[in-house]
């Protein structure tokens, strides 16, 4: 076998396809019993348009050139897909500086459609907000994920790739300059890869470590952030996104609207103490929390009614640390990094990963072409 890539989330999924249409032989590992099933199937549908990220990071790089992919890739293949654009909400006077550096941060990064509203503005757009001023976003937009997941699965079949779910990789190591592979489940076999692309997501850090043979300080540190969503019971006034000023470790509190039309809150921030996915993780949304949704989602929906919201759904986010580093980016760590040829592990893969999933697969395809 030429390459296998281990997990078949959008971003597993994504570079598989690249891939396979580029002449490789590859065959996809997946432990659910169908594609897409892990933290793709917990997040919040979201297009991203590159606002937020640090100028020159990774994240910036593949979010604004993969939302333009992505967009291209909905047209081309039929996969519903809007651009109905996100206000990021000022509520009070203190946080207008916080929306003017983002709107810098934006136009460093190459978006290149913001727009400052006042509030008055804003709240004519969208009855029911309250705001003091906000960023209009207007390329930001909600997709059928799901849409997304068949369509790159199709791809992959389609140039004789082959995805296979309930296989479970129970053991990797590397062997005579090729990774030998173990698979449990009910496709139970022995692979022998020339390349190995760690797509693992929650589990990608430990899967690197042991695989061992890496360069020393390669691997970065694992840590996991819980997210929990509410969906509202009835009609919201809005037909954006709707987002507070970013809070540390995530966006705040805000609207989405899927594309079936039904709006949900969330995520928060859940920071757990577990050092590893082993064990997997609870992903039960305590109704207890709804007190804090209700008191963030007022700052800008004053009028949310009492008992409105639900509990939904809930999502682990895989993020990275490193002693020394603030502000954590995406790592594709390919063999100019850690040394090992054919191996690429990526690391802290979280949102905007679903948005950066097709340009994360032109870097993979790129590096590997480049060994």
């Amino acid at each position: 076998m030429q390459t296998v890539v281990v997990g078949a989330g959008v971003v597993g999924l994504a570079c598989a396809a690249a891939l396979a249409r580029s002449g490789r032989e590859v065959l996809v590992l997946e432990s659910e019993a169908s594609i897409g099933q892990g933290v793709s199937s917990r997040n919040s549908e979201v297009i991203h348009a590159g606002i937020y990220y640090p100028p020159g990071s990774l994240k910036a790089e593949v979010c604004v050139r993969g939302r333009h992919l992505l967009y291209e890739r909905c047209k081309t293949h039929h996969i519903k897909a809007r651009a109905i654009g996100k206000l990021i909400v000022a509520t009070t006077t203190d946080e207008i500086e916080a929306l003017q550096r983002l709107a810098e941060r934006a136009a460093a990064n190459g978006v290149d459609d913001i727009e400052m509203l006042d509030g008055n503005t804003a709240m004519n757009q969208q009855p029911g907000l309250q705001c003091v001023a906000a960023l209009h976003s207007p390329s930001t937009g909600i997709l059928d994920s799901h849409g997304l997941l068949l369509s790159l699965h199709g791809e992959i079949e389609n140039h004789d790739g082959m995805v296979v779910c309930r296989a479970p990789v129970t053991h990797a190591e590397i062997r005579n300059g090729q990774f030998a592979v173990t698979v449990g489940g009910d496709s139970a076999m022995s692979i022998t890869a020339d390349e190995l692309i760690n797509c693992t997501s929650l589990n990608a850090v430990q899967f690197a470590a042991q695989l061992g043979h890496q360069a020393e300080g390669t691997i970065p540190r694992a840590r996991y952030a819980k997210g929990n969503y509410f969906r509202v019971q009835g009609k919201v006034p809005f037909s954006k996104l709707i987002y507070p000023a970013p809070v540390a470790g995530g966006l705040g509190v805000h609207l989405t609207l899927d594309i079936g039309g039904q709006a949900r809150f969330g995520p928060d921030v859940q920071w757990l103490e577990a050092e590893s996915a082993t064990g997997g993780f609870n992903y039960h949304v305590d109704p207890a929390r709804a007190e804090s949704f209700y008191n963030a989602i007022r700052k800008y929906w004053p009028a949310l009614p009492d008992n409105a919201l639900l509990p939904d759904y809930a999502g682990v986010r895989p993020k990275i640390t490193r002693e020394g580093s603030a502000e954590m980016d995406f790592e594709i760590s390919t063999p100019a990094q850690h040394g090992v040829p054919g191996l690429i592990n990526l690391f802290g893969i979280e949102s905007p990963g679903l948005t950066s999933s097709l340009a994360i697969a032109e870097i993979v395809d790129n590096a590997l072409h480049k060994q």
